[in-house]
C-alpha cells in the first residue's frame, strides 16, 4: 500500500465518520511565537482546544506537515541512526472538540488499523495510563483480541499536558510488534516495538498550584505517523525503506556513486534524504535560513546534511539537486513544493556555497587551535574554543569532535555547554517571552466587531487595560483597522462629552481589537469603572487611512505584475503597507533587471489608469481556492475568507482595506529593488 493511498485512506475513513477534513497548516506557525515549527497535528487547533476560537465543526481530521528539530521535541541527532526518527514527518490525526471521547476514539483507531489497513491484531499492543481504569476496560471491550497486551505505564509515557498549566490528561498508545528478531522493549530502547498512534484524552485542567480538576467538555487529540504506517504496510526495514524515502536515497546514490546500505554505512544517505524534506517544506512555507531561531535550526540541518555528503565524496553543492526528486514524489499532495521549487533550489544552493566557505575558514581556525593545544602538551580542546568555532564561524561542534578524534584529542564538552548556556541567557533578555505572556494574558478579552464601511461610529467601551505603561481600550464595535496582513493599524480618536482618548496604534489579539494610546482627558485621576459600557464616538484618521488604502491596493497590483513579468514562481513572503510607502517581499532567484522593473511599474500604472473597480465578498476557503484566489504561503486561514478582486486582474484572500477604484491610487513608482536573503527580494514603492 503506497503512502498516498494510506494517507487518503485515513482521511476518507474519518470523513466517513463525520469528521471535517482540514488541510495541513504550514510548518512555520502563523500565530504561535512559542513554537519554532509546527510539531504536531493539534497545533492548528490549539485555540479551539483552549476555547479561544469557535468553529462550526466538532470533529476534525488532518494530515499535518511537522518538523521536530530544536526545542522540547528535537529528533535531529537521532536521524539516520534509528528506523523511526525524522526531522520532517506527516502526522495523521483525528480530533474531537467536546464531542466524542475515549470509547469512540479507541473504536476508530482499532477499526482503522485492523479493518481499513488490515493489520494483524496479534502484532498490536495498547498502553494506558496507570490510573486510567476506563481506558483499560474500553480497550478490552472494543478489542478483545488484545488479551493481556493492554499494558499500564506511568506519567512519563502515558500522561500528556499542553504545558505546566492548562488542559491535560491520560493518553493511550498503540504499538506494533515488528518481531522477536528485532531487539527492543515496549516504551524502551530498540526498534522492535513501534509506537504508531497516540490517543490523548484531554479531561483535566491543571492550575498554577498543580491542582487537577475535570474539564466540563473533555476532548480528544490523536496523532499517528504516516511514515511508520508506511514502514509496516510496505514491510520495510525502516521508514527509509518506504516509498517516501527510496526515491531520495536513490538520488543520493546516483549523485555520490556510492551504494546504499541499510546498516551504519547508510547513515549519510538517510540523513540527507530526511534533511532535504525538512529544508524543502520549511522553505516552501516561507522559512528563511538565518542565524536566529528557526532560521538557525534550518542552517544546522542543512550543514549536517552537507557534512554527511562530504563523507560520500560530495564536496560540491549537491543538496539542491535532490529537490526535484522530492517535488516529483510529493508535489501532487503538497502543491507548494511545485510552486516554490526554483526558490527552494536557489536558497539551498546558496547556503551550500556559503557552508563550503565556512568549512575552509573553520578548518583553518581549527588548525590554529590544534597548534595551541599541542604546544601546551594537552589532549583536550577547550570548550570555549569549540564554542567560538560553532558560534562565530558556524562550524558544527560534532564536526569539530570528529576532526579532534582524528588528531587524537577530545573535547571539553562541559566548557562548551557552559558557553552555550551563557549565550542562551543573553538571548533570553531580548526574547519574545514578554510578548508570549502578554498574548496569553489577553485570552479572556471581550470580542470586537470591525466595521469596514464606516470611518466614524457610535459604540461602547468594553474593556480598559495597560501593558508596559501603554493604555488600551477595547470597544464593542470599531472602525479602527487592527494591524494585520502587513497593513499598519489605524490611528484616530475615541471620545464622548467628558472623555477623549488619542489612538496611536491599533492591534489585534484573537477576536479582540486593542486601541493603544493615551487619555487627553480626563487625566489620571478618574475612576476606571465609570468608563465601562460608556457610549463613545470612535473616529479614525481618514486621510491617513486613504493613504494606506492606496498602498494596499497597489501591493495587489504589484504582486500580479511581478508574476506576469518574472513568472508564476513569484510569491509574496511579507509586506508593509504604511501611509507613506509600501514594502513588498517576494521569492525570486536573482536581482531584477532595469527593464523588468520598468515593465512591472508600467503594468501597475496601466491598471491604475483603467480605473478598475475593487470589490470583495466572503467565501468558504475551499471555494475561494477553487476560484483561483491567491492565498499567501504561511498564512493561516479560517473556514470563511474574504476575497478581494481588482476588476478581472487580481483576486486575493485579504482582510485589509482598499480604495474603491484603482484610479484612486494616483501613480505608482518603484524606489528600490534589493535582496533580503537567498532567493528573497524586496521592492519599496510609493503611490499618490
Amino acid at each position: 500500500m503506497k503512502s498516498y493511498d494510506i494517507r487518503q485512506a485515513f482521511l476518507d475513513y474519518f470523513e466517513g465518520n463525520d469528521h471535517r477534513i482540514i488541510p495541513s497548516s504550514p510548518v512555520v506557525p502563523a500565530d504561535d511565537p512559542t513554537l519554532l515549527f509546527t510539531n504536531a497535528g493539534m497545533v492548528q487547533f490549539k485555540n479551539i482546544f483552549l476555547g479561544l476560537e469557535k468553529t462550526d465543526y466538532k470533529r476534525a481530521a488532518s494530515s499535518q506537515k511537522c518538523i521536530r528539530a530544536g526545542g522540547k521535541h528535537n529528533d535531529l541527532d537521532n536521524v539516520g541512526f534509528t528506523a523511526r526518527h525524522q526531522t520532517f514527518f506527516e502526522m495523521l490525526g483525528n480530533f474531537s472538540f467536546g464531542d466524542y471521547f475515549k470509547e469512540e476514539a479507541i473504536y476508530f483507531a482499532w477499526e482503522f488499523l485492523t479493518k481499513t489497513l488490515g493489520l494483524n491484531p496479534k502484532h498490536l499492543y495498547a498502553t494506558v495510563y496507570t490510573d486510567d481504569d476506563e481506558a483499560d476496560k474500553l480497550w478490552r471491550r472494543v478489542a478483545p483480541e488484545l488479551g493481556d497486551r493492554v499494558l499500564r505505564f506511568g506519567e512519563k509515557d502515558n500522561f500528556w499536558a499542553m504545558g505546566d498549566t492548562g488542559p491535560c490528561g491520560p493518553c493511550s498508545e498503540v504499538h506494533y510488534d515488528r518481531g522477536e528478531h528485532i531487539q527492543g522493549e515496549l516504551n524502551g530502547e530498540g526498534d522492535r516495538f513501534m509506537e504508531i498512534w497516540n490517543l490523548v484524552f484531554m479531561q483535566y485542567n491543571r492550575d498554577e498550584g498543580g491542582n487537577i480538576t475535570p474539564l466540563p467538555k473533555p476532548s480528544v487529540d490523536t496523532g499517528a505517523g504516516l511514515e511508520r504506517f508506511c514502514m509496516i504496510m510496505q514491510n520495510a526495514d525502516s521508514n527509509y525503506g518506504t516509498d517516501l524515502f527510496t526515491p531520495l536515497i536513490d538520488k543520493v546514490c546516483k549523485l555520490s556513486e556510492k551504494p546504499y546500505d541499510p546498516g551504519p554505512a547508510g547513515i549519510p544517505h538517510r540523513v540527507i534524504a530526511d534533511h532535504i524534506r525538512a529544508l524543502s517544506f520549511a522553505i516552501a512555507d516561507n522559512a528563511v535560513i538565518s542565524n536566529e531561531g528557526r532560521g538557525y535550526v534550518l542552517r544546522r540541518i542543512l550543514r549536517r546534511a552537507a557534512r554527511y555528503g562530504h563523507q560520500l565524496g560530495l564536496t560540491e553543492p549537491f543538496l539542491y539537486k535532490i529537490v526535484q526528486t522530492l517535488v516529483e514524489n510529493m508535489g501532487n499532495v503538497y502543491p507548494e513544493l511545485k510552486a516554490q521549487r526554483g526558490h527552494i533550489e536557489l536558497v539551498i544552493k546558496t547556503e551550500e556555497e556559503q557552508f563550503d566557505r565556512t568549512l575552509d575558514i573553520g578548518i583553518a581556525r581549527f588548525e590554529d587551535i590544534i597548534l595551541k593545544v599541542n604546544a601546551s602538551g594537552g589532549k583536550v580542546i577547550p570548550g570555549e574554543d569549540v564554542f567560538k568555532l560553532y558560534d562565530t564561524y558556524g562550524f558544527p561542534a560534532d564536526l569539530t569532535e570528529i576532526m579532534a578524534h582524528e588528531k587524537g584529542l577530545s573535547i571539553d564538552w562541559d566548557g562548551f555547554n557552559k558557553e552555550l548556556e551563557k549565550q542562551r541567557q543573553r538571548s533570553k533578555k531580548t526574547s519574545v517571552v514578554g510578548r508570549i505572556l502578554f498574548e496569553g494574558a489577553l485570552g479572556m478579552l471581550p470580542k470586537s466587531l470591525f466595521d469596514y464601511n464606516n470611518e466614524k461610529i457610535n459604540t461602547k467601551i468594553k474593556y480598559y487595560g495597560k501593558f508596559n505603561d501603554q493604555e488600551y481600550l477595547v470597544l464593542e464595535e470599531t472602525p479602527f483597522y487592527a494591524e494585520s496582513g502587513g497593513q499598519v493599524g489605524d490611528t484616530g480618536i475615541i471620545e464622548s462629552e467628558n472623555l477623549r482618548f488619542i489612538v496611536d496604534n491599533t492591534q489585534k489579539d484573537r477576536e479582540s481589537i486593542l486601541h493603544y494610546g493615551r487619555f487627553e482627558y480626563p487625566e489620571k485621576s478618574f475612576s476606571l469603572e465609570h468608563i465601562f459600557e460608556k457610549l463613545v464616538t470612535a473616529k479614525i484618521d481618514s486621510a491617513r487611512r486613504a493613504d494606506i488604502q492606496r498602498n494596499h491596493t497597489a501591493t495587489h497590483l504589484l504582486h500580479k505584475a511581478l508574476k506576469l513579468v518574472l513568472g508564476e514562481h513569484v510569491n509574496q513572503s511579507g509586506s508593509l503597507v504604511a501611509p507613506d510607502h509600501l514594502r513588498f517581499d517576494f521569492s525570486h532567484f536573482k536581482a531584477m533587471t532595469p527593464d523588468e522593473i520598468d515593465e512591472v511599474e508600467k503594468i501597475v500604472n496601466e491598471k491604475i489608469k483603467e480605473d478598475l473597480p475593487i470589490s470583495w465578498r466572503y467565501y468558504k476557503f475551499e471555494e475561494a481556492k477553487k476560484m483561483g484566489a491567491v492565498a499567501l504561503f504561511g498564512e493561516k486561514y479560517g473556514d470563511t475568507v474574504r476575497v478581494v478582486k481588482t476588476g478581472d486582474f487580481t483576486m486575493e484572500l485579504c482582510g485589509g482595506t482598499h480604495v474603491t477604484h484603482t484610479a484612486d491610487i494616483g501613480q505608482f513608482f518603484i524606489k528600490s529593488e534589493s535582496a533580503i536573503a537567498a532567493g528573497m527580494r524586496r521592492i519599496e514603492a510609493i503611490t499618490g
